[in-house]
């Protein structure tokens, strides 16, 4: 009898967790149903703000930078090995 209840019971729960997945849906719906879309700007767009400075240049705490860049290194060509002759004659 004891099975037959816990058993009942889970099913119920179960129906009551579809339940109220499906009431979570149909409210998704109809709100995505009632949103106006985003659409483009209804007002002029007000003056552009004054582009931001680095705050860490203006507080004096960036690096001190070369005012010429360093030119850079020129790469060396690669060591091969020696090509030597073999004692091999063409005749043979």
């Amino acid at each position: 009898m004891q099975r037959l209840q816990i058993g009942g019971a889970g099913l119920a729960a179960m129906m009551l967790m579809i339940a109220l997945a499906q009431v979570v849906i149909d409210r998704a719906k109809q709100t995505d149903a009632s949103t106006v879309p985003e659409s483009a700007a209804t007002v002029a767009p007000g003056p552009q703000p004054a582009p931001k400075t680095d705050p860490l240049a203006d507080a004096g705490v960036v690096p001190d930078m070369p005012s010429e860049p360093s030119p850079t290194p020129k790469q060396e060509q690669a060591i091969l090995p020696e090509k030597g002759q073999a004692d091999v004659d063409p005749n043979r």
